[in-house]
C-alpha cells in the first residue's frame, strides 16, 4: 500500500504561498509516496512538480481544482487547464475528455464551495469524493461526505488540502496501486483507497493564517 495526498495547494494558488521544494520534502519527511499539485484553475503547479519529481522516489499525479459554476471539482490526472465557471457536468466532461477523474473536495462545505451543497450527485458523473479533508476532520462535512461513500459505492479519498506546505500529509489515502500515474487513476476507480490521517491543528493553521495575512504588511 501507497501514501497519496491528492489535494495540495502551492504559489500558483492565490491562497497559498507554499514553494514545490518545500511540499515535495515535506511529503518525503512524511513518508507519502505519491503527491498532487491541486492548484485553484491552473496547472502549472502541476507542471513544474512533475518536472522536479521526475526520476525521485516521490510520484506526482497532474491535477487542478476548477472553479465550477456550482462548486469545486478536482481534475485529477489532468495536465492542461479547464475553463472555469462552466456547469458541474461540463466540468467533468472536460476532464473525463482529458482521461481524468471527477474527484469531488470537501463535498459538503458551503462556505469552501463544497459542489454537493448546490448539486445533486445523482446528476453527475463522479469518479470519488473527499471524505477525510484535513480541513474539516471532526463535524458535518466529513461525516455527510462518508456516508454517501458508503451508501452510494464511490471510492472515499483522504487529503490534507494542505495550503501551506507544513500540513502536507495530515489526511492521505492508502492505495493499492504500483507506483504510475495510471495504475493510481485505476486503483482509485476500483476503490482501492482507504482514507487516513488527522485534522490539520487549529492552533498551527491560525497562526499560519495570521503570518500570511497580516504579518506580510511588515515585510
Amino acid at each position: 500500500m501507497l501514501k497519496m495526498d491528492s489535494h495540495i495547494h502551492s504559489e500558483y494558488s492565490p491562497d497559498s504561498n507554499s514553494k514545490i521544494d518545500d511540499i515535495i520534502k515535506t511529503a518525503r519527511n512524511r513518508n507519502i509516496d505519491i503527491i498532487a499539485i491541486s492548484d485553484h484553475n491552473t496547472v502549472d503547479g502541476t507542471s513544474e512538480v512533475l518536472q522536479k519529481t521526475r526520476n525521485t522516489d516521490i510520484l506526482a499525479i497532474p491535477s487542478i481544482e476548477i472553479s465550477s459554476a456550482q462548486g469545486h471539482i478536482l481534475g485529477f490526472g489532468c495536465e492542461e487547464n479547464i475553463p472555469r465557471d462552466l456547469t458541474p457536468q461540463d466540468t467533468i466532461d472536460r476532464i473525463h475528455d482529458l482521461a481524468g477523474l471527477a474527484i469531488i473536495p470537501h463535498p459538503y462545505c458551503f462556505y469552501r464551495h463544497g459542489l454537493l451543497c448546490k448539486s445533486d450527485y445523482k446528476n453527475l458523473k463522479i469518479d470519488a469524493i473527499e471524505t477525510k479533508n484535513a480541513r474539516f476532520i471532526v463535524g458535518y462535512c466529513n461525516h455527510k461526505a462518508k456516508k454517501l461513500s458508503n451508501k452510494q459505492n464511490l471510492p472515499g479519498l483522504g487529503a490534507s488540502d494542505a495550503h501551506y506546505w507544513k500540513f502536507v500529509g495530515d489526511c492521505y489515502s492508502l492505495i493499492d496501486c504500483e507506483k504510475d500515474i495510471d495504475s493510481v487513476l485505476k486503483a482509485i476507480k476500483k476503490g482501492n483507497v482507504k482514507a487516513q490521517g488527522k485534522g490539520t491543528s487549529n492552533i498551527l493553521l491560525s497562526k499560519y493564517l495570521f503570518e500570511k495575512n497580516f504579518l506580510k504588511k511588515f515585510d
